[in-house]
């Protein structure tokens, strides 16, 4: 859904909701569920006007943005290395001795 609604909207330009809806053909509900998630996450933005208006961020801005969320989950998952290993081996010499 997420997906669907980032793609008309940087198609069609700033849109308001009633126009993705109609657009899309998706319910009400899931469109806004869809627009809350993709806000939160920095890819979709609103502009306060007498109607609400939604954008999608610049494709390359887009990129940026999963780039430095992967090299975030690349680096937490470099730093617990080392327990997670040692965890690991405790884990595994344990069933060893069972």
């Amino acid at each position: 859904m997420e997906s669907e609604v980032y793609i008309y909207l940087a198609k069609a330009g700033p849109s308001k909701a009633k126009e993705l809806g109609t657009g899309l053909r998706m319910p009400k509900q899931q469109l806004y569920q869809a627009l809350r998630g993709l806000k939160d996450k920095g890819i979709v933005v609103s502009r306060p006007e007498q109607v609400r208006l939604f954008s999608a961020i610049a494709f390359e801005e887009l990129l940026n943005l999963f780039m430095k969320i992967s090299a975030e989950k690349a680096k937490a998952v470099k730093e617990a290395k080392k327990d997670l290993v040692e965890s690991w081996t405790d884990l595994t010499e344990q069933d060893k001795d069972s």
